[in-house]
């Protein structure tokens, strides 16, 4: 693996305010860092909640259009009140800082799902763009326009929320004091995502939004945006003057629907656009087929690869959390009958065993894993760093990278970096076929979670439980699924929720070909006799 570059260090970086307390707000950590703000995850103590505690830049601070903007912003996107948006609580100054708390979504943006698992299906695609299309209206409503619409503002949480962040670029259209919030020559926005009219720097509606939100639909469907380049200029240039190539030609699995939708959002002409996020709604919403076909697909925002192995093997299955719960149901119901129970469990692992192969596979035991770049110079590198460029990594290899040196040089379980950081690893590993690896990182998070963490503990059964299923250990996983299952409602990653459920429906729909069999043939296996190895 290769090893990353730094980034370049800011002349004059702000403080990490971590571990500091503000007013009603003890600091936690830094999420990230913005042109314009810096972001914590904060605890507003009165209420008990988790926040993003956004900072203004210290370069910032002591420019007064800069300061005037940071808070008029803030006041209209906390106007806008909508299940789909990022909801702002407080706007203001204490102890020398410019502040804007906002909901805190538990969650991925759009662009990080897009960079580890690469298209959507068109049923999951449709319900983000249903959500994001209803925020756009609600703020087409109040007249404020986001300006910068884009994949790392979409955020998707593990509750199957869709949620538009960062209204901090909005432009308040009926300002009635006529305060210019975008001066000439200080265009805003992301050039990958820019509609042709920001481009030239003329006034903007929501019919913007709308643009930027087909740039952002293209990418999401077709794996990237319509228009790159090597410099901020020669995509904009694209914008202008170049036609989009046809959706269709990327992903001919998609509705036609579908894609007339996508290309109607990128009329370069905004007369030829939808006039309003509501009429993108109706658009959307006519789409019944589409909509009919989400039960085909694992439900959930997942950003790892069982969507794609699902649709490799077939497109009609449902990998929804009642396969878990049937599952464990039919054990149950076997367990209970003595005079079957043994025969259940031949059934099962007869099952297991013709879905991933016969004899069980030995257990590694050594060779664990450690991380060969960092030797002895892991300790010279701050924790918080580590797990910081780790989550603002672009590409998979570079988040391994970070997150396997964060996991090597500060093994410390008892916090939430080192837990998430090993869990980022297990799902890395799954994806790639190291199956062992993701053993031995799985063994790790059940040995090493603390009791307070039961959420890494079933994260790790839950690890343990699929690379047992793909490496061909039928008693072992079965083993592991019933171990799973008093923790299930512990795991709530929904991206190893899906993965699960996944499993436990091949395991049913891989039954019930085998009972249909079994009843067809007429000659039902002995009680006694062995489980017969499959393919």
């Amino acid at each position: 693996m290769s090893t990353p570059s730094l980034p370049a260090a800011d002349t004059k970086p702000d403080p990490d305010l971590s571990g500091r307390t503000l007013g009603d707000y003890q600091m936690l950590r830094r999420l990230g860092r913005g042109g314009m703000a810096d972001v914590y995850l904060a605890e507003q103590k009165s209420l008990r909640r988790q926040v993003a505690f956004k900072v203004l830049k210290r370069s910032l601070a002591d420019d007064e259009s800069y300061v005037r903007r940071f808070h008029r912003e803030a006041q209209a996107a906390a106007a806008l009140v909508h299940a789909n948006i990022v909801q702002i609580h407080e706007v203001g100054f204490l102890d020398g800082v410019h502040f804007i708390a906002q909901e805190y979504v538990s969650g991925q943006n759009l662009r990080q799902i897009l960079s580890r698992r690469g298209p959507i299906t068109a049923p999951v695609a449709a319900k983000v763009m249903r959500q994001v299309a209803s925020a756009l209206q609600k703020a087409g409503e109040q007249g404020i326009i986001h300006r910068d619409i884009k994949p790392e503002n979409i955020m998707l949480s593990a509750d199957h929320e869709v949620k538009v962040a960062d209204f901090g670029l909005a432009h308040v259209a009926t300002d009635s004091r006529g305060l210019n919030l975008t001066q000439v020559g200080l265009t805003m926005g992301t050039p990958l995502y820019m509609s042709p009219e920001q481009v030239e720097g003329k006034p903007v509606d929501p019919r913007s939004d709308i643009y930027s939100f087909g740039v952002t639909c293209y990418h999401m469907l077709a794996g990237q945006p319509p228009f790159t380049g090597e410099t901020s200029l020669a995509v904009a240039v694209q914008h202008l003057n170049k036609q989009p190539p046809a959706l269709s030609g990327a992903r001919p699995d998609l509705p036609a629907q579908l894609c007339q939708i996508v290309h109607r959002m990128l009329a370069k002409n905004p007369d030829e656009r939808y006039q309003s996020a509501s009429d993108v709604v109706a658009a959307l919403d006519a789409l019944n087929d589409v909509a009919a076909n989400s039960a085909r697909t694992p439900n959930g925002w997942s950003d790892g690869r069982p969507l794609q192995r699902v649709e490799a093997a077939s497109r009609t299955t449902s990998t929804s959390l009642a396969a878990t719960r049937e599952l464990a149901a039919v054990m149950q119901r076997e367990a209970k009958a003595p005079s079957r129970s043994r025969a259940t469990l031949l059934f099962v692992t007869a099952v297991l065993a013709a879905l991933v192969g016969g004899g069980a596979v030995a257990r590694l035991t050594q060779n664990n894993f450690v991380l060969d770049d960092a030797g002895d110079t892991g300790q010279l590198v701050d924790r918080d760093v580590l797990f910081n460029r780790g989550m603002m990594a672009t590409t998979p290899d570079d988040a391994e990278y970070w997150l396997s040196w964060l996991v090597e040089a500060y093994p410390d379980p008892n916090t939430y970096q080192y837990l998430y950081a090993l869990q980022e690893l297990i799902v890395f590993a799954l994806e790639r076929g190291e199956n062992n690896r993701a053993l031995q990182l799985s063994d790790r998070l059940v040995a090493e979670a603390p009791p307070a963490y039961p959420e890494s503990r079933a994260f790790g059964r839950a690890g343990r439980f699929i690379a047992l299923y793909q490496t061909g250990q039928p008693d072992d996983a079965i083993n592991e699924f019933n171990d799973l299952l008093p923790y299930r409602d512990d795991l709530d990653d929904q991206r190893m929720i899906d993965w699960v459920d996944y499993v436990a429906q091949q395991l049913i729909d891989r039954g019930a070909r085998s009972r249909q069999g079994n009843a067809q043939n007429h000659t039902p296996a002995p009680a006694d006799a062995p489980p017969e190895s499959g393919n």
